[in-house]
């Protein structure tokens, strides 16, 4: 399916946007009915996790996924979304159709029924979405080992940085600072990935809770 664009220009904020996924999730037909359980945002990505229950009482039929104690499924579904020219338009897909961005949080995944086929796109998708929520978030002042170099744009590397921030505006903007120059460096997420905590900005700010936070270590 392509992308929908509403020219009438009714949606327009964060709220707007939840309300019409809401919305897009939620209907009935003669046999089944269709409900959002939870919606998030992600960047520009809606991640949603849509139950499906038979009116009547009975366990959905369904070859991806094996219906809950109740009968009935839930299922990922993914909602590009972007602003054209001041009209909103989103294009959606279910989890096992193929999506690209996999950034659903676990509060969304804990909800979906189990897949039958562990080699299904579903399945990968979901791991992926796992995987991309084990990247460490890190506080101001962690000292970080990359899991592997980072080329930068004048051809050196950086492995060791320190967690900080800079200012555009009024607006506080994550960036690292190089551990081997001083010079500040913006990170993506996945580059992240493997990453391990070298000394931690909490243990560094009194010897009291240093010392609290090394006997947690050894628990």
């Amino acid at each position: 399916m392509g992308w929908l664009f509403y020219t009438d220009r009714r949606v327009k904020t964060y709220a707007d946007e939840k309300a019409e996924i809401t919305r897009l999730c939620t209907f009935d037909s003669d046999v089944r009915r269709t409900e959002l359980l939870k919606a998030c945002k992600v960047g520009s990505t809606w991640y949603a996790a849509v139950k499906v229950s038979n009116l009547d009482g009975t366990a959905v039929e369904d070859r991806t996924y094996t219906p809950d104690k109740d009968g009935s499924i839930t299922f990922a579904a993914v909602f590009l979304t972007r602003y054209d020219d001041g009209c909103w338009g989103y294009k959606d897909m279910e989890e096992s159709a193929g999506p690209v961005e996999s950034g659903a949080p676990l509060s969304i995944l804990n909800l979906l029924s189990e897949i039958k086929d562990p080699d299904s796109y579903a399945h990968a998708w979901r791991q992926r979405c796992r995987d991309w929520a084990a990247i460490p978030e890190y506080d101001e002042g962690d000292k970080i080992r990359l899991a592997t170099p980072v080329t930068l744009t004048d051809g050196s590397t950086c492995q060791i940085v320190s967690a900080t921030h800079y200012r555009r505006g009024r607006q506080k903007r994550r960036c690292y600072r190089i551990e081997e120059t001083g010079g500040l460096v913006r990170l993506s997420k996945a580059s992240l990935a493997g990453s391990t905590l070298l000394s931690a900005s909490k243990a560094e700010a009194s010897p009291i809770l240093a010392e609290f936070f090394a006997g947690q270590e050894k628990e």
